[in-house]
């Protein structure tokens, strides 16, 4: 099962790094301590190797259903549905970066023989089917385990569509459960932010879930839309959709399902253990913008009327914060600016 643990990652580097160059004046210090570290270090290529197994990534249609679970409000999951919609379509000036485009860097996620490589590229993402669980069925404190049988109960309750067989011209269902920020989540916060999984029963699916940090632990899970809890104390970035753990979400969102479209039964795009891997966007912790170093996220565009932050856009005039992805065909980490 794979966790996202990219934020862990970044505070940790954060550390490292005022450690090692903590005799450099103050005032010079955050550009010039890590382009100095940088250039001491002669840094090895980053490659994700591919394992031979089955990916979500060459599939013609590929519909993500959620599951809310908690209370959520309808401009919650207005942001959520939006931000869904619009990995599948273009959005505003092609001239501008986009949801769309980001996610069009899972194309190069490929098979190694032939016919894999020579598959059709994904015609078509879309937002499927919700359901709400605003009961908490399960209580307000849930096991990790907890996740995989709420996917599989929304399934076999036929709230959810269920999985169907890959077919080169067919659909393939991904599940993702979001918990609302009153939910514990077994290792929520102290290792994970977020996580994909799948079932081996009857037809093999894939499935993540993601949690609101907001009230739990948003230094961790939504930076750089809030303050860290380690390293440089600098303002935080303010959210493009007004929502700290929505919009910090997103990114967690961004993160696990690449990693469940790229790695879906952990035999896909992956680099070290299997049971601890990292993916297409945890093996590029902290990146959002050309320029990123630990604790600082990188150029971005900055809304002239809200002063929010972001680097894609959406569908309904939306945009969106989105980390970096680690790209098959330059073999390096992508930012959209």
């Amino acid at each position: 099962m794979a966790v996202l643990r990219y934020q862990r990652i970044v505070m940790h580097l954060m550390i490292v790094c005022m450690a090692a160059l903590s005799t450099v004046d103050a005032a010079a210090r955050p550009l010039f301590q890590w382009r100095k570290l940088s250039a001491l270090v002669e840094e090895e290529p980053l490659v994700l190797k591919y394992h031979n197994g089955p990916l979500l990534t060459t599939t013609p249609t590929l519909n993500l259903h959620l599951i809310w679970y908690g209370n959520f409000t309808s401009a919650q999951r207005a942001i959520v549905a939006d931000f869904v919609e619009s990995l599948g379509m273009e959005s505003g000036s092609q001239s501008y970066p986009s949801v769309f485009s980001w996610w069009k860097t899972t194309e190069a996620y490929r098979g190694s023989t032939p016919s894999q490589l020579n598959q059709v590229q994904p015609l078509t993402r879309r937002l499927g089917k919700q359901k709400l669980d605003e009961a908490y069925s399960l209580g307000k404190s849930l096991k990790r385990s907890d996740i995989a049988v709420l996917v599989k109960s929304a399934i076999q309750s036929r709230a959810l569509p269920p999985p169907q067989k890959k077919k080169n011209n067919g659909e393939v269902e991904l599940y993702l459960m979001l918990t609302s920020e009153d939910v514990m989540v077994e290792n929520f916060c102290s290792s994970s932010c977020g996580f994909h999984g799948s079932s081996k029963a009857g037809i093999d699916y894939a499935y993540a879930w993601v949690g609101n940090s907001a009230r739990q632990c948003p230094g961790q899970c939504a930076w750089p839309l809030h303050q860290p809890i380690y390293g440089p104390q600098s303002p935080p970035l303010l959210p493009p959709n007004g929502d700290v753990g929505i919009d910090g979400m997103i990114i967690n969102i961004a993160a696990t399902i690449v990693g469940a479209v790229t790695n879906p039964f952990e035999s896909g795009y992956f680099q070290g253990d299997a049971a601890a891997p990292l993916e297409a966007v945890s093996a590029c912790p902290g990146m959002y913008g050309s320029g990123a170093y630990p604790g600082y996220a990188g150029k971005l565009y900055v809304d002239e009327t809200t002063g929010a932050s972001y680097n894609a856009h959406g569908v309904n005039g939306r945009t969106f914060l989105l980390p970096a992805m680690w790209d098959p065909t330059s073999r390096s980490c992508k930012t959209l600016v």
